[in-house]
């Protein structure tokens, strides 16, 4: 069977990149060499680990190597044109954009996996993986639906508790007002009464009776 080409990428774990590095460090040491011994050439190494240890491997001389070097690339500088200064000073920006178009391509990589598309190529222990953040995913969101519900039930019960107390006191004043027409009626009522009982001595309507005869 044959194995698909592995797609170099960043370790995540920092023990298997750490296992890794030290690893690979020992077979480029070697490489290199093996390279001078077999070939007679001059080979300068320089490695820094993550941490920031220097590890270094020089055929001859660390600091000959390195003046060569230096002198190799100040006569191919002067002897080239403007255009391939320009050219060199792009190339940092050529391998950003390169970077970041990768990185691009990973991330549409990893969105069409969590919709559930190109999962062909995907073993178990991928497949689990996805799983794992779509959970994690779907908790999530049910955290912020659920906060977002108790937000909208204690506004709501903050709108209930306002017309309530609204409501207390319209029927408090239409309780007031009521009681102050109830008083008026009242009032115009025995103002009618009393008019309606005053009236002229008997002797006063005999005596005016008389007159009329």
């Amino acid at each position: 069977m044959v194995r698909g080409k592995t797609q170099l990428k960043r370790i995540e774990n920092t023990t298997s990149r750490q296992a890794t590095f030290s690893k690979r460090r020992k077979g480029l040491l070697k490489k290199a060499s093996e390279l001078s011994v077999l070939c007679d050439a001059d080979v300068a190494l320089i490695i820094f680990s993550p941490r920031g240890k220097l590890n270094q491997y020089a055929s001859s001389s660390m600091e000959e190597t390195i003046g060569r070097y230096k002198r190799h690339v100040k006569n191919t500088q002067d002897s080239t044109s403007p255009f391939v200064d320009q050219n060199a000073q792009l190339q940092p920006l050529k391998h950003e954009a390169q970077r970041m178009s990768k990185k691009i391509e990973q991330l549409e990589t990893s969105k069409r996996k969590l919709l559930g598309e190109d999962l062909g190529k995907c073993s178990i222990r991928g497949l689990r993986k996805i799983e794992r953040q779509l959970d994690r995913s779907i908790s999530i969101i049910r955290a912020r639906k659920t906060s977002l519900y108790r937000k909208l039930i204690e506004q709501l019960k903050e709108k209930e508790r306002i017309l309530v107390a609204e409501n207390a006191m319209l029927r408090e004043k239409l309780r007031l007002d009521q009681h102050q027409i109830s008083n008026e009626d009242n009032a115009a009522v025995s103002i009618v009464e009393t008019a309606l009982s005053i009236g002229l001595p008997d002797q006063i309507l005999n005596y005016t009776l008389f007159l009329q005869q």
